[in-house]
């Protein structure tokens, strides 16, 4: 339910507890949405583009889905100050499908906060309770340690379920409502650690980092989005939702159904997790952090900001790793120490990559779980590069 991920060589442990428990959180508002899964059937390419170079890519594609059983896939690769240079859809997908990405949603909700601060009305690395009136209880975390995951709280790892921060599953409240129990519970306390002192992955501290968004701007996180992203860069099926809403059981939330109309509204979004979006869409933010920041004429983030959500910070902050010594974590981004490369999959097999040096980006998207999606990209992730590069 709360979109666990993993970057290569990372251990996905969140992941499985994840699917294990979330039909005990969603139980009545599962019954009101769940729907058959999708029936699967053999993969077949519905062709965007042909670019030269890329026919292992869709040979290895295709065989992976067929020989899986999996009801589709989606890539696309898109290429600094070029655009998509790849584009394919594989099974039952199309490019309108609009899916569920898990924690692929982390690196745009910590842009939401890079971007308030470029506007001055958010300082990243100053603390929370010096920016807004609610914070107490916790006077020395800070927004960038929140979106690092390294802010102390309880992650999914050790409790997907932690009672503390239980409001984090409820559609019923509200954002705010939700981050001021987080921030200021007292129940907490024996199970924090300092900030800045152990990478602690997902949770309730990605509701803190939206409620303060939304408070420092007096907008909903849902106005956000739409302002940040969907206006100026033109992707009209990104949105978020509570997870709690879809997830029944095991696996993706058929109930989900690809149609964000049909699933309750609430004012409690998932932050680090509940965002939709197609892939073509979500290649276009990726086009955007290899450009410099820039949507067609809309500038979205300066350079400088980019680098912050780039640059591995647990590395920086506190001589962390994010669950091994080739692992590091940005702002939303999983940092491989080895390539250089970063990413953010997420817990239904979805897969963004981006390699920084060589100026491109790919996205992954396959219906299943993380295990799958991150199988996939691990067989293909060099044959994209020599694709790319040549």
């Amino acid at each position: 339910m709360a979109a666990a991920c993993s970057s290569d060589g990372t251990t996905d442990t969140a992941d499985a507890e994840t699917t294990e428990t979330a039909a005990e959180v969603t139980t009545t508002t599962a019954e009101a949405t769940t729907t058959e899964a999708p029936t699967t059937t053999e993969a077949t390419t519905t062709t965007a583009a042909e670019p030269e170079g890329f026919d292992a890519v869709t040979a290895a594609v295709d065989a992976f889905v067929t020989d899986r059983e999996l009801n589709g896939a989606s890539l696309v690769v898109v290429e600094r100050g070029t655009g998509v240079v790849y584009e394919e859809y594989f099974g039952e997908f199309e490019a309108d499908r609009i899916s569920l990405i898990a924690s692929s949603s982390k690196m745009i909700s910590s842009g939401v906060l890079l971007h308030l601060q470029q506007e001055g009305l958010l300082d990243i690395d100053a603390p929370v309770a010096d920016q807004v009136d609610w914070a107490v209880g916790n006077p020395d975390v800070t927004p960038a340690q929140l979106v690092s995951n390294s802010a102390g709280f309880v992650g999914l790892g050790p409790d997907l379920l932690y009672a503390p921060y239980f409001c984090q599953w409820s559609p019923a409240t509200d954002l705010q409502t939700c981050a001021t129990t987080v921030f200021t519970t007292a129940d907490d306390d024996a199970d924090q650690v300092p900030p800045d002192s152990e990478f602690r992955y997902g949770g309730a501290q990605w509701q803190v980092a939206g409620a303060v968004a939304e408070t420092v701007s007096g907008k909903t996180w849902a106005e956000l989005i739409d302002e940040i992203y969907v206006e100026p860069c033109g992707v009209d099926s990104l949105g978020f939702i509570n997870l709690a809403v879809v997830v029944s059981a095991a696996g993706y939330p058929v109930a989900f159904g690809g149609d964000p109309e049909s699933v309750l509204e609430s004012d409690n979004p998932t932050i680090e997790g509940g965002a939709h979006i197609t892939a073509a869409d979500y290649a276009t933010l990726l086009q955007m952090h290899l450009d410099g920041g820039v949507c067609g004429d809309n500038e979205i983030f300066t350079q400088e900001s980019l680098d912050i959500m780039h640059t591995d910070r647990v590395a920086a902050a506190y001589d962390g790793d994010a669950g091994g010594a080739d692992t590091g974590y940005g702002l939303g981004w999983w940092v491989d120490r080895e390539t250089g490369r970063i990413s953010d999959g997420g817990a239904w097999g979805t897969v963004p990559w981006m390699d920084l040096d060589d100026g491109y980006a790919a996205y992954l998207v396959v219906e299943d779980v993380s295990d799958t999606g991150q199988e996939l990209k691990r067989s293909i992730e060099e044959l994209v590069h020599t694709a790319v590069t040549g």
